[in-house]
């Protein structure tokens, strides 16, 4: 078993009975706490009217996982 991140990625808006996410595989913690640094910096540089209509949240959640086999999709 190894440890990756997963960077969980949560958005909520207005008149909407569900929460959308989106999940991004990192081998490392500091790659993923670079990656939601980033993408959390790029929600706050949003204009206000962006903010008012969606809400969103990010966390690198460390689990054990198999040996995984590198991908284009990991960590990219």
């Amino acid at each position: 078993m190894k440890t990756v991140f997963l960077l969980l990625m949560l958005m909520s808006s207005p008149n909407q009975t569900t929460i959308k996410y989106n999940g991004i595989l990192y081998y490392t913690e500091v790659e993923c706490e670079i990656a939601r640094v980033g993408y959390m910096d790029a929600y706050t540089n949003k204009e206000k009217e962006y903010k008012d209509a969606i809400i969103t949240k990010a966390f690198c959640v460390p689990f054990d996982a198999f040996p995984l086999i590198k991908t284009k999709g990991i960590g990219a």
